[in-house]
């Protein structure tokens, strides 16, 4: 090393946690329109467990830092930067470009979203890429309307949880699934909770409605769990795939099941559709107007108390590999956070 020193961690190559190591690299300067974050909290993904394992057409090849969200302090800009200085706190999204399980971060300046004061660096991290997802989902993919009825899949989790939230805030009629130790949180979310283990949630669903839901967002992914999504659709009714989660633990093999049927979702005579979701990475960076306020927005509605970000643990950054394995061993609630700081 030659200059001053930080960390990160590291996928090493293709694999389970092990292949992620906590790094020394030498400490980056921003360039010309670029800020540096010293990290605080850092999300961890389903995204990011995906990459990890698998190659896919534009992912970062190993080594590489992976992570798409960062919450900390600026302690560098670069030339042409006016906002923010050194000192501010921001939150920023790597537009998937990974390479925030770090201590230091670099990133566009446009791309650092002020953060307040009083609102804590996990439960702001947790806002960034789930909260955008979910808005993105239901407003720019799904259209939904105050008073329509729609089923959110993994309810508890991350963009799960979001989505609730977010739903409570349009109007809507919420049903989630989620294991039997996660149902109060779904409840008090404005939810009501489907056991997905102990109950069939398509006959759950039509005891509950008679005749569906309108939108059915689904993160899980499989052909037999789109399918049968498919099936607590209402006449006219929209089926969003949102994510892959059964990938994590079934491989890949899922992807193609996942695709067929919203490929038959589309084609079949029944006034159903599956509208695909804007590729989040263009959309952010093609809509920053976008991106800039509706991040504001949520961390305003939880500065101010009305909304709750679920944080399921706070790990160190050192130890990202067991907070991999325990998104892997899932049952748990709201988003897995790396802590950066001293």
């Amino acid at each position: 090393m030659t200059g001053d020193e930080s960390h990160k961690v590291m996928v090493a190559g293709r694999g389970g946690p092990e292949v992620l190591t906590y790094t020394a690299v030498e400490l980056a300067e921003p360039g010309p329109g670029e800020v540096r974050i010293r990290s605080e909290a850092c999300g961890v993904s389903a995204y990011d467990a995906m990459l990890r394992q698998y190659a896919f057409p534009g992912a970062p090849k190993p080594p590489y830092a992976p992570g798409e969200d960062v919450v900390g302090v600026v302690d560098a800009v670069g030339d042409r930067v006016v906002a923010p200085v050194v000192g501010d706190r921001v939150a920023a999204w790597t537009f998937g470009d990974a390479g925030c399980y770090a201590e230091h971060v670099v990133v566009d300046a446009e791309r650092a979203v002020p953060v307040p004061g009083d609102l804590d660096a996990p439960d702001a991290v947790a806002l960034v890429v789930n909260y955008l997802t979910a808005h993105a989902a239901m407003h720019a993919a799904a259209g939904v309307e105050n008073g329509e009825r729609v089923l959110i899949h993994g309810a508890a989790g991350g963009v799960g949880s979001a989505l609730v939230q977010l739903g409570a805030v349009a109007g809507l009629e919420m049903y989630g699934t989620a294991s039997g130790h996660n149902q109060e949180i779904v409840a008090e979310l404005g939810a009501i909770p489907i056991d997905y283990r102990n109950e069939d949630f398509v006959a759950r669903i039509r005891e509950l409605t008679g005749d569906g839901v309108d939108v059915v967002f689904d993160v899980i992914g499989g052909g037999r769990q789109m399918w049968r999504s498919a099936r607590c659709l209402r006449k006219g009714g929209r089926l969003l795939l949102l994510g892959m989660a059964a990938a994590n633990r079934k491989g890949r093999g899922v992807i193609p099941g996942s695709l067929l049927v919203v490929g038959l979702v589309n084609v079949l005579p029944n006034g159903k559709r599956s509208p695909g979701m804007p590729s989040l990475d263009k959309h952010a960076a093609d809509n920053m107007d976008w991106y800039r306020n509706t991040l504001a927005e949520m961390f305003e509605l939880a500065s101010s108390g009305k909304m709750k970000p679920l944080v399921a643990d706070r790990i160190p950054l050192a130890e990202a590999g067991r907070a991999h394995e325990l998104m892997a061993a899932g049952g748990y609630a709201g988003k897995i956070v790396l802590m950066a700081g001293d």
